[in-house]
């Protein structure tokens, strides 16, 4: 019935003593009530994509409404590339699998990178810690099926999409992956934390818990996110890599260059620069249709399961480049996102010192990955392995 292309290889890892992978491509059949935004024509040129922007944060508008001049239901098989691991070459029955959801300008690698022999890679310490992983490119990006980005590639599409990749490993169906999980957390990154958030919201019964890194709910910085990137045609950057550039139509757009990514997503003399030469050398776009959409998702939220949420300190998407300065009404901006989970199980935050919105960037990943993992922990998500590496705080 489902076709798959699968690819295995071991690893070995800064935090195991080897991973156990599998690429696997998923189909899905997916649909989605999705806004039609025939009052913008997409982007072509860069100076287009500088207009969108301008549109977007003009104080005292609302661009997103005034795009939009419809809802239509988008139907279609989509293919998604996933990568499942699992630790020690051990692949059982009856843990606990992450599902994780990158942000804007990464794919999936971002919890896996490669970087400096794995010592930023989310994914080695999650196993460490006794879980099994599935990362994905999200719809619409990497090497996951393209789409029109105006109104095809959306929010709304995008979690029907990690909302069937969730049923299916639920029931057994993916193909290649050989286990079946006890339990499933998301993680998401940023605009993968908005989408984790938007599924429990819809889908409650689908997920354990999960855990927002990267994430709050003020919108108040969106446009120093938009502005700051200084957006143009992924097609046409030229700090995009070819492969990757030549891969997106008009209207998918990618952040201008080294500067942009590094406002967007470091902090200042605590990463190593080779790392954000790495990041710009592989970042991929985002479509006008998940800008227009991407704060889309509700209020408040009634999952009942525990919930965690990460910032790092200096965030500039989420937090203006201070994730504790909120005048006096609670501790954090991070830990403000409470309000929004009246009926969760339990609701914890942290912000991580020293490190922007690119959590996974820093020098000091590893203590933030310390801190998700003490959390899920607690409440009952995988087992205690021993640690073959010191983390850094």
């Amino acid at each position: 019935m489902l076709s798959s292309t699968i690819g295995l290889w071991f690893l070995a890892a800064g935090t195991v003593s080897a991973k156990t992978c599998y690429n696997v491509t998923v189909p899905v059949s997916i649909s989605a009530r999705n806004g039609v935004f025939d009052g913008l024509k997409t982007p072509t040129t860069n100076t287009d994509a500088t207009a969108f922007v301008l549109n977007m944060t003009r104080q005292g508008g609302n661009f997103t409404d005034d795009a939009l001049t419809d809802y239509d239901t988008v139907s279609g098989r989509y293919n998604i590339s996933t990568q499942y691991c699992a630790p020690n070459g051990t692949v059982s029955n009856g843990t606990t699998l992450q599902i994780l959801t990158h942000g804007i300008g990464f794919d999936r690698t971002y919890w896996d990178l490669p970087y400096n022999n794995f010592n930023y890679s989310y994914v080695d310490y999650a196993l460490s810690r006794g879980f099994q992983t599935l990362s994905y490119d999200r719809l619409g990006l990497g090497n996951s099926s393209h789409g029109d980005p105006k109104n095809e590639i959306q929010t709304f599409l995008e979690v029907e999409a990690l909302a069937q990749i969730t049923r299916m490993i639920r029931n057994g169906s993916v193909p290649g992956i050989r286990s079946k999980p006890s339990k499933i957390v998301h993680v998401g990154h940023a605009y993968g934390s908005a989408q984790t958030y938007a599924l429990v919201a819809k889908y409650p019964s689908l997920s354990d818990g999960i855990v927002l890194t990267g994430f709050s709910l003020n919108s108040s910085f969106t446009p120093l996110f938009l502005a700051g990137a200084n957006f143009q045609q992924a097609s046409q950057n030229r700090t995009t890599s070819t492969q990757s550039s030549n891969k997106y139509s008009p209207g998918y757009l990618s952040s201008g260059n080294a500067g942009n990514s590094e406002f967007l997503f470091f902090y200042p003399n605590h990463f190593d620069p080779k790392i954000l030469a790495y990041a710009e050398q592989n970042k991929q776009p985002v479509t006008v249709g998940e800008l227009l959409t991407m704060a889309s998702v509700p209020t408040t939220n009634d999952f009942t399961g525990p919930v965690f949420v990460i910032d790092g300190s200096n965030d500039v998407p989420f937090c203006g480049g201070n994730c504790t300065a909120i005048g006096g009404n609670g501790t954090s901006i991070a830990a403000g996102v409470k309000d929004a989970f009246p009926s969760a199980k339990t609701f914890s935050s942290y912000i991580q010192p020293n490190t922007g919105h690119g959590l996974n960037l820093h020098y000091n990943a590893t203590g933030g990955y310390k801190e998700i993992a003490d959390f899920l922990q607690k409440q009952g998500f995988a087992m205690k392995m021993k640690m073959k590496k010191k983390t850094r705080n």
